[in-house]
Parts: C-alpha cells; sequence; structure tokens
C-alpha cells in the first residue's frame, strides 16, 4: 500500500476507538463508520531501550491516546477488566459499536517476548467468549514469538510510516490457534533456607504470576510449597539458562549498557563464553548434566507415565511449544520419513498439543542449527512431561520459560523438587500469511511432512483444577452486580 493510503484519514479510522468505549457512564457518541480493524495497544516503554518509548507517542499521536496503553502504568488484567465490563453495559443499552468491537477487536503488544507472553496469559485466563486475537512487535532481545508468526525479529521503526505499514499487516493478518502450557512446581518445604524461585531482577511477568499459592488455593498441599505458571513458547532447564540468568543479571547492574538489540547480543555471546557453555566439557561439571540433575518421564498418551532417557552428555534440555528458540532457530527441524517411522517423530504444529523435547552439550552443538537441515538432539514429543529432583551433587540450577530465568534451589536433604508441564488449552495469535509456524489446520502443513528429506540422521544416545488457570488475571473479578452469563 502507498505511502499516502496509509497515511489517510480513512485508513486509520479502521483502527480507532472512541473515547467513550473506555469511560463507563460517558456519553455515547458513536462514529458514523464503525471501525474494521479496531486495536488495543500495549506497549512495554522499557523495552528496547528508547524505542518503547518513541513507539508509545507514535501510536498516540495516531490513534486514540486512550486506547495506547504503557505497561508500565496500567496492567493489562485491569485495563481489560474494565473495558469488557463497560462493552457489556454498552451492549445492554443496544449500543451497535460494542457488538462489533467486541467480535473485531485485536490487541498488539509491542515487549520483549516476556511482554508478549504476559498479555496471552492475561488474555487466556479471561476466557472470554470472544478473546481477542495478539499481534506482537519485536522490541526484545531475542524476539521468538514475533519471528514464529512472521512479524520478525528485528526491533522495528518507531516513525509514523513503519507503526501505520505494521497496523496494515495487522488488518491482513490471519488467525491461528496455538498451544499454551502450564507448569506445576510443588516441594517438601525446607528445614532450612528457602526453596523460591530466584529471579535476577523479578519473577517474570511469562510466568504469568509463577507465584507460591495461598493457602486457601486447590492446588495447596499441606506441608509443601506450590509454585505455578505457564509459557507459549519453551521451557528450557540447564546451561541455556545460566547464560540467560547472567544476561538478565548484568543487564539489572548495568542497564544504560543495553540500549539496542545488536549490543544486547553481542552481551549474550560473550556470556556464553565467560560461562564456559562454549567449552562445558572442560568446566561444566557433569553433577550438572541433565541426567545426572533430573529423572525425566513423559506422557505420550493419556495416563501413561514413560522415562524418558537422557544421554549423559546432555547439559541443556529445551521443551518447545514454537518452532523458535534463541532468536529464531529451530531446534527440532523437520524429521524425515525414517525418523517419523522408527521414532514416531512429526513435524513442529503449533497447535497439536505436543511439545518437541530437545537436548544440546554445550554452544557448539547449538551452533548446528545454523545448517539448513540441522537441529539439536531430538529427545521426545510428548502431551505431559515431569522433572523430578533429587539431592545430588549440587544444590540449584538455572530455569527459563519464553526468555526469562530464574535461579531454581534444589534439594539439600532427601526431598524432591517436582516441575510438571501440561497442555492447558489454546490462544489465538495473529500471524502473517508466510508465516514459519503451521497449524494442524493448515493444508501446506501436510507438505512439510516430506519437505526435507536431508534431516541429519546424527542423533545421540484426567486433567485438575492445577491445570486449568495461570493466574495472570487474579484482579479479574466480576462485580456481584454483574449477570455472568453474558460473558458465556
Amino acid at each position: 500500500m502507498a505511502s499516502s493510503d496509509l497515511d489517510s484519514e480513512i485508513f486509520v479510522k479502521q483502527f480507532y476507538i472512541p473515547d467513550y468505549i473506555f469511560v463507563p457512564n460517558s456519553t455515547a457518541n458513536c462514529p458514523p463508520n464503525i471501525p474494521e480493524c479496531p486495536v488495543l495497544v500495549f506497549i512495554n516503554s522499557k523495552s528496547g531501550g528508547q524505542l518503547g518509548g518513541d513507539l508509545l507517542i507514535t501510536y498516540r499521536s495516531i490513534l486514540n491516546k486512550n486506547q495506547v496503553f504503557d505497561l508500565g502504568e496500567e496492567a493489562p488484567d485491569n485495563v481489560l477488566r474494565k473495558l469488557y465490563l463497560n462493552l457489556e453495559t454498552l451492549k445492554v443499552n443496544g449500543d451497535k459499536l460494542a457488538t462489533e468491537l467486541e467480535e473485531n477487536l485485536k490487541i498488539i503488544v509491542a515487549g520483549g517476548d516476556g511482554t508478549a507472553g504476559w498479555l496471552l496469559g492475561v488474555v487466556s485466563d479471561l476466557k472470554l467468549s470472544q478473546p481477542p486475537p495478539i499481534a506482537t512487535v519485536p522490541l526484545g532481545t531475542g524476539n521468538n514469538l514475533p519471528f514464529a508468526f512472521g512479524w520478525g525479529k528485528k526491533n522495528p521503526g518507531t516513525d509514523l510510516y513503519s507503526v501505520l505499514s505494521f497496523l496494515d499487516k495487522v488488518q491482513k493478518a490471519k488467525e491461528m490457534k496455538i498451544d499454551s502450557w502450564h507448569i506445576l512446581m510443588r516441594m517438601k518445604v525446607p528445614k532450612d533456607g528457602s526453596c523460591d524461585p530466584i529471579a535476577p531482577v523479578e519473577l517474570p511477568h511469562s510466568l504469568h504470576a509463577f507465584h507460591r499459592v495461598s493457602s486457601t488455593d486447590d492446588l495447596n498441599v499441606e506441608g509443601t510449597v506450590t509454585f505455578r505458571g505457564g509459557f507459549w513458547n519453551y521451557f528450557s532447564m540447564g546451561m541455556d539458562a545460566q547464560v540467560s540468568y547472567a544476561f538478565h543479571s548484568e543487564r539489572k547492574l548495568h542497564p544504560e549498557k543495553f540500549k539496542n538489540q545488536l549490543v544486547n547480543q553481542s552481551t549474550y555471546a560473550k556470556l556464553g563464553c565467560t560461562q564456559g557453555w562454549f567449552f562445558a566439557p572442560l568446566v561444566h561439571p557433569s553433577s550438572k548434566n541433565i541426567a545426572q540433575l533430573a529423572k525425566v518421564k513423559i506422557m505420550k498418551r493419556h495416563g501413561d507415565w514413560q522415562d524418558l532417557h537422557i544421554p549423559h552428555s546432555i547439559r541443556s534440555i529445551v521443551c518447545l511449544n514454537l518452532p523458535s528458540f534463541s532468536g529464531g532457530l529451530n531446534p527440532w527441524g523437520t524429521p524425515n520419513i525414517n525418523k517419523r517411522r522408527d521414532r514416531d517423530l512429526t513435524p513442529p504444529l503449533v497447535d497439536d498439543g505436543l511439545l518437541e523435547i530437545v537436548g544440546f552439550k554445550n554452544a557448539w552443538h547449538g551452533l548446528v542449527l545454523l545448517a539448513p537441515s540441522g537441529h539439536g538432539t531430538r529427545l521426545a514429543q510428548a502431551h505431559r512431561i515431569r522433572f523430578e529432583f533429587h539431592k545430588g551433587a549440587v544444590d540449584h540450577t538455572f530455569m527459563r520459560v519464553d526468555g526469562e530465568p530464574w535461579k531454581q534451589p534444589l534439594p539439600v536433604d532427601d526431598d524432591t523438587v517436582v516441575v510438571e508441564i501440561s497442555h492447558l488449552r489454546q490462544v489465538k495469535m495473529l500471524a502473517t500469511h508466510d508465516c514459519r509456524s503451521k497449524s494442524v489446520h493448515d493444508p501446506t502443513s501436510h507438505n512439510i511432512q516430506d519437505a526435507d528429506e536431508r534431516d541429519s540422521d546424527n542423533e545421540d544416545e484426567s486433567v485438575g483444577e492445577e491445570w486449568r488457570k495461570f493466574g495472570a488475571a487474579d484482579t479479574f473479578k466480576i462485580p456481584d452486580e454483574v449477570d455472568i452469563s453474558r460473558f458465556s
């Protein structure tokens, strides 16, 4: 679309939401033209150095400033709670725009993968009858979520034309459903010390309130400490998470050094060296290898737990939902016909209810992904996975979800820490038509079954309440006076 067309008033009105939609009991002033693609915009103004703040200014200059939110000032669950309650009131009063908005609303979120995950968690927890699909603007360092759905991995321009071009892509985007995954972590109350996860800055929003549950929560078990969370892209454990933790810790100490994506990626690579990720056999004790840290079980079929063999050389394990990891790499790749037949493996699909479980020995092993048919050590695909940590030679490990790491204390006596990941539900994303993510409902997905027979043959040796909520939207409480049946 030409620059002059993008900048036209008619084009902008397709996304514009009037004031009265956001202000309860205000005088309705329905516009003569109902917007075809109404959007809510959430921006992490602290992401991307100065880019987040600049993007906030540009969006507010184009759209109604009341439909553009700074996540540093307003939490998305509070924003959506107020909006949907007001929409419900307007619908009851016969407001046509409110009905159309609910049906056509889309969300744009600008930030890193953790910020995007925060919005996904909130929308998932609200359980709306018509949840809005989400488009992601890449403002982080890795930007795996935006890249997987065709929005790119480089930080975008913040000028007027760049923003208008992005809005044009949002209007033309397709909707895709993706699986979401729940994490449950439980351990006995330690006799000494704490077992709480230790974050470099704070426990990330991408864990969706991965918090100690209260004594009144259904998840609470007497004598244990329980945490819960969720993710959309990946869960990883081991040396890759250790490097990520070092990066976030360094950024906390020296934020002035992390002002753009290129510098961030360079610093990340240097930390990979200093943390020993490239020379793991020399500096990384075998007691920290995954097979020594945990017993791993997977569930391929309902109710059937199986032990998963982890080669002793594996120092990092990644549970993937999307074909994008560590800045857009695809650790699973596309298994060739022999692998599909002999090991019951399939290409990665974002809505098949399966996690792809991949192992890495070190950073050099990870560089194999740069080859056209390169991949990590394919361990399994599963609907559920459980890690059981017993007393061992180390007192902690590192874990990460969707780019956000934490340090996890491990048992110092005979107790066990259990981390279990299970399929939860699905959420809607917006994607470009040529994105790399594939769906079971996409006709082209069947073509990738035979797309790459050059795949390397080099390989190494019933749902309860605890799976039903991320916890990100605990503040979403429907007032008693509102008829809740209208939301279903």
